[in-house]
């Protein structure tokens, strides 16, 4: 039986999440020829099972990149505006907030931090997108199966026995990612014993284009401004707990629920009420040893994984992608080289390991439960915002922004 003939193409995308889409996107609009695949077609359809109910807060730089890709027209018209990121701290004897403090973009710039979307939405748009890019090809229900790879090019069979011949594979295929398996690379990986509940939400009173994370005890309970649902102002909602609780809530029946997420927001905006199912996700940190091997990029959850906290998780991911992108139209004719590869690893990985230590870190002082400790929490807010320049400094860091 003779082998299926080889496919070429510039550059083979493992992964067809957000993060996967965005990079077919990105590289199509850079001139490369771009095979993407996923062995799961995108779900993109709030109601329908397997939806993705969690949301996307694209920082400022993350929209810039997004414009370049051509992306942003097609996002704008459904994205939420994050003008204000308001922390609030409700750890004292009763559920109600006792510290509030207002981090404004106005403060550092004319935009505000970040707009925010579904990522069902996110889904739908992408897919539409890369169906009218001539150089890219989106193959849902198609995954990777096998690598091999050499100083000169990679080669990787699909599921359905397709052989495709690439200069660069980006593994963009989540934590548990085949690519960086099959490239032997280790990573490692710290369980914090969570799980996140994700869902959205109608209430009365309006958000107004302000973030809120609330702070008590088992991790952040986190309204995102989304755009109004039949008339009435919406939040997403990702409310992290000790594993044990997150699912016992996640068991409640829906007044019961809505009793409590009303009472774990302090309700700040009024009884809140479910517009959404409930989905269950477990809190991981994950970091590859390595983003690159031959003619290989990790990008994404297949370079990290962290808490859902200050919307790193994603805009980390673009990130990875801009760098990437920037290397690749730097030395086109040496796209995925070794000289490339390096590079990419030496300019991300430094800065990964350290946002997720940060975000580790605010993790833990979220969670806990000792009465004094979440007194001296609250001490640290006010302390922190007190001051002006860390005030400012916080607020560009957490944005990826560079004096």
């Amino acid at each position: 039986m003779t082998k299926p003939a080889l496919q070429e193409c510039d550059i083979l995308v493992s992964g067809g999440g957000v993060a996967g889409l965005t990079a077919a996107a990105l590289f199509g609009a850079a001139g490369f020829s771009v095979l993407c695949v996923d062995p799961a077609p995108p779900v993109t359809e709030a109601d329908r099972p397997g939806s993705d109910l969690r949301s996307t807060a694209f920082l400022q730089p993350s929209q810039k990149l997004l414009d370049e890709a051509g992306l942003w027209t097609r996002f704008a018209p459904h994205a939420a505006p994050l003008q204000i990121m308001r922390i609030v701290d409700a750890g004292g004897p009763e559920p109600e907030p006792r510290t509030i403090r207002d981090f404004d973009a106005a403060d550092i710039s004319d935009a505000p931090f970040g707009w925010n979307l579904p990522n069902w939405l996110l889904r739908r748009e992408l897919v539409a997108h890369l169906a009218e890019l001539p150089n890219v090809d989106f193959r849902p229900g198609t995954g990777t199966a096998a690598l091999f790879t050499r100083e000169a090019e990679a080669r990787v069979t699909l599921s359905d026995g397709a052989r495709i011949r690439t200069r660069l594979v980006i593994a963009a295929d989540g934590r548990n990612s085949p690519m960086r398996e099959a490239a032997g690379i280790a990573v490692k990986t710290t369980r914090s014993g969570q799980k996140a509940l994700a869902f959205a939400v109608t209430h009365p009173i309006p958000h107004e284009n302000v973030s809120t994370e609330i702070h008590r005890s088992g991790g952040p309970f986190t309204l995102v401004p989304l755009p109004d649902r039949e008339g009435q102002p919406s939040s997403a909602v990702v409310w992290m707990e000790d594993g044990p609780e997150a699912a016992r809530l996640a068991a409640l029946p829906e007044a019961e629920f809505e009793a409590a997420m009303t009472d774990r927001s302090c309700a700040l905006f009024g009884p809140l009420r479910l517009a959404s199912r409930r989905s269950l996700w477990p809190i991981i940190s994950q970091t590859a040893a390595r983003l690159s091997g031959e003619r290989l990029a990790l990008v994404a959850e297949a370079a990290h994984v962290l808490p859902p906290i200050g919307a790193q998780g994603l805009n980390m991911s673009l990130a990875d992608l801009a760098c990437l992108r920037d290397l690749a139209l730097a030395r086109p004719e040496a796209l995925g080289d070794r000289e490339m590869l390096d590079a990419y690893h030496a300019a991300r990985h430094g800065e990964i390991m350290t946002r997720v230590t940060g975000i580790n870190l605010l993790n833990r002082a979220s969670r806990l439960h000792a009465q004094p400790l979440r007194d001296m929490r609250a001490a640290t807010l006010d302390a922190l915002y007190a001051m002006t320049p860390v005030r400012r400094m916080l607020m560009q860091m957490g944005l990826g922004m560079r004096d």
